[in-house]
């Protein structure tokens, strides 16, 4: 196991995270198992949200009894100082806990501060200093955001999409945190589900040495390969560099990184899903998006209003509209090919 300092916090934790968004998707007690299971393979870094549903609730079930053993993180969507409040009260029930050991604003659109109208910054200050989170953190997709969290020095990690498709600009996000003396948490290490190798995808995160993934998990077999990374280190192969150089060129330009923060469409259509269906045919077994399930939300592209609403929330500043239609179109050629 490789342990390292979560940046100028103190706190000690295994280089690879869990990340609990995708337990929402299973049941209590298989979500329980796999926490677990986690925590017995060395993984001590737990993050989850408020807006995860009951992920807070279930990692809370999981850890009963043993909190002291464990790195919680969470965060909150607020926008005000009372709502604020409100969501660690919730957070702290649902943990079965009485602190968070990072507390993160979870993905603003501005950078709060000390003295701001939001309040916020100040109302975390006070609940910091009631002793009910330990370190003020904050989440981001958005790089000009992000940036000014590390230029505060408010902050005490930074947590930002971050894989081997990134680029100059997360790169240069990662070394200002370590320059501040910040933890860098990288969200979305598979690309959002477009890097199918966790072993390559593991292996470049070991090279990136102040950075901690938490990786998403779900299933039973997705956690095995990660803690096979804890046990036994993920050395960069040449193989391994192969595999990140061919998607690198396969993924270069534009595309849907399926954030979800264009979300949610007028007309309702799965932008961060839809907008990268072509990628996401190639790249996993082509049956699991060709049912009759998808084949109706991708009908929904049909009705786009072009009413830039997407666009205008993209954080990378992808031409959503153009996007959806050459996925929409791929989508039909794959599916009449299936046919034949």
């Amino acid at each position: 196991m490789k342990r390292i300092q979560l940046g100028s916090t103190g706190i000690e934790i295994e280089k690879n995270g869990f990340g609990a968004l995708p337990i929402q998707r299973i049941s209590k007690d298989d979500a329980a198992y796999l926490l677990r299971k986690a925590f017995d393979g060395g993984i001590n870094y737990f993050d989850t949200a408020r807006a995860y549903s009951d992920s807070e609730e279930k990692v809370g079930y999981a850890f009963a009894g043993m909190r002291d053993k464990v790195i919680i993180a969470t965060k909150s969507g607020a926008t005000d100082a009372a709502a604020l409040r409100k969501d660690l009260e919730t957070s702290l029930r649902m943990l079965q806990t009485d602190y968070i050991d990072v507390y993160q604003f979870h993905n603003p659109a501005f950078c709060p501060k000390p003295g701001g109208a939001d309040g916020l910054y100040d109302e975390a200050l006070k609940m910091k200093a009631e002793g009910k989170i330990r370190h003020i953190s904050i989440t981001n997709h958005r790089l000009a955001v992000a940036q000014e969290a590390i230029d505060s020095g408010l902050y005490a990690t930074l947590q930002f999409p971050f894989s081997y498709l990134s680029g100059e600009q997360e790169q240069k996000l990662v070394e200002g945190c370590r320059a501040k003396g910040m933890g860098f948490i990288a969200m979305k290490g598979m690309a959002g589900g477009l890097i199918r190798d966790g072993y390559a995808a593991a292996a470049f995160m070991e090279t990136q040495d102040i950075v901690v993934p938490i990786w998403g998990v779900q299933r039973e077999w997705e956690l095995d390969q990660f803690l096979d990374c804890v046990k036994n280190g993920a050395v960069l192969t040449d193989e391994r560099r192969a595999t990140i150089e061919r998607d690198r060129k396969e993924l270069c330009g534009e595309f849907c990184r399926g954030c979800g923060y264009c979300m949610p469409c007028p007309q309702g259509i799965e932008i961060n899903n839809c907008a990268r269906m072509s990628l996401m045919l190639r790249r996993a077994p082509a049956a699991d998006w060709l049912t009759e399930e998808w084949q109706e939300k991708m009908k929904k592209i049909e009705t786009c209003l072009h009413c830039g609403h997407c666009s205008s929330k993209c954080p990378y500043g992808l031409d959503t509209p153009t996007l959806l239609r050459e996925n929409y179109d791929d989508y039909w050629k794959v599916l009449e090919e299936s046919r034949k």
